[in-house]
């Protein structure tokens, strides 16, 4: 509108130089008029055959590791651009150690380039990106702008193509955390101990009085008009169902405590980490709803090798928001997690109904682990089972050096 403002005017100033006879400036106003239609002809092709490609050298990186954000343009026609203005959008939470972004909004950063561009010439450029937290991040949309050499006109191109990146926590190898791994299970079985599990059903046999009528096969029971029992599978599988829990201060507090969260993050994929190396079964239960869908945030028990990648994934993309208390989470999902699975809870914030909760399912036969995680260590009755506390005595920057310590209550 600005340029077509400006010719309007110098028609009009040359119908007036020809009226009064004023020929330079009628030549000067023809002139500007040419420029004019030249430079609304430039802009209405500036942007044809213009092709844009940004790409990530890597989608899913551990934390503090380095991604490569690669940005490409074409111009593919015989129409050179004086000037092509690049704008990207970038999550706030990653570092450009090459070029510099400006704040967008909440979250975001604009990163611009503005170059010239020949014909049929194509432009790329590298920006180093430095990943010092854990998350789920976008990339884009881009906005692409051009126009004629004297800024009369400008076009805009909007390109929504969006890039993921997924920044794993980072992986603390459980022996560095300074304790067994048969003492952080607590009381849980060797892996080659044989128990009956009730799931999976090999025969029947006759009635031995002493069984448990809960073992009572009735089919077979009505079919041959005497009491048959149930002859369950052996089973050498012993399932670890890590529990969550992304509270970081006391109800009715709402928020989360940064460092705490990761603290807790850490601490589970650690775990995850050394008990699918020691050929456990191993799911997650996280108590929030994940970002993109309504469903809780669950990774189902597997001994898959992917399993600590898909565990990882779960983990990098957890927000700060608590979806139901965990001891709800844990009443609601214990009578369903497979026979001899051993709970691990990871809480910043252990209240009685917690205690009381893990306590009720030590006593119907569940092996059950609790670690706090925090220098604030809650009085905690850890002679039913074992309590372990991750300390965040140690600066951020030197996390690997964090170290379980057994809980000790005075």
């Amino acid at each position: 509108m600005r340029g077509d403002a400006w010719i309007l005017i110098a028609i009009v100033i040359l119908i007036v130089s020809l009226v009064l006879h004023q020929v330079p400036l009628a030549l000067l106003s023809f002139l500007f008029i040419l420029t004019g239609g030249v430079s609304r002809l430039w802009n209405k092709y500036c942007l044809r055959r213009i092709e844009y490609r940004r790409r990530l050298s890597h989608n899913q990186v551990f934390f503090g590791e380095e991604v490569v954000l690669e940005i490409e343009v074409a111009n593919r026609k015989p129409l050179p651009l004086p000037w092509l203005k690049i704008e990207d959008e970038l999550p706030e939470k990653v570092t450009l150690l090459k070029g510099k972004a400006s704040s967008s909004h909440e979250d975001r950063v604009t990163l611009t380039n503005i170059f010239p561009i020949g014909m049929y010439h194509r432009v790329k450029r590298r920006f180093p990106i430095k990943c010092p937290q854990r998350g789920a991040f976008i990339f884009g949309p881009t906005r692409i702008q051009s126009g004629d050499l004297f800024g009369f006109f400008r076009r805009d191109m909007y390109i929504e193509k969006l890039d993921h990146l997924l920044v794993y926590p980072r992986l603390v190898p459980l022996e560095k955390l300074g304790i067994p791994s048969q003492q952080l299970f607590g009381d849980i079985r060797l892996k080659h101990h044989l128990f009956q599990d009730p799931v999976l059903t090999a025969g029947v046999r006759e009635y031995v009085s002493g069984d448990a009528l809960k073992r009572i096969h009735w089919k077979s029971t009505a079919r041959l008009g005497r009491l048959q029992t149930k002859v369950y599978e052996p089973t050498t599988t012993i399932d670890i169902s890590i529990f969550l829990d992304v509270r970081t201060l006391k109800a009715p507090l709402w928020g989360s405590i940064y460092q705490l969260q990761e603290l807790g993050i850490i601490t589970a994929a650690a775990i995850s980490q050394h008990a699918l190396k020691a050929g456990f079964r191993v799911g997650m239960y996280v108590n929030q709803i994940t970002r993109f869908s309504q469903g809780m945030v669950t990774v189902p028990h597997s001994q898959h090798p992917d399993q600590l990648l898909r565990i990882l994934e779960a983990l990098a993309q957890l927000h700060q928001v608590e979806t139901i208390p965990v001891v709800r989470y844990i009443r609601q999902e214990a009578a369903s997690l497979p026979w001899g699975s051993t709970l691990v809870v990871i809480s910043a914030q252990p209240d009685e109904k917690l205690m009381a909760t893990l306590l009720d399912l030590k006593r119907v036969g569940r092996s059950v682990t609790l670690i706090i995680v925090g220098s604030e260590l809650p009085e905690v009755d850890t002679a039913h089972f074992p309590v372990y506390r991750v300390t965040d005595e140690v600066a951020w920057e030197l996390v690997k050096q964090i170290g379980l310590k057994e809980a000790s209550v005075k």
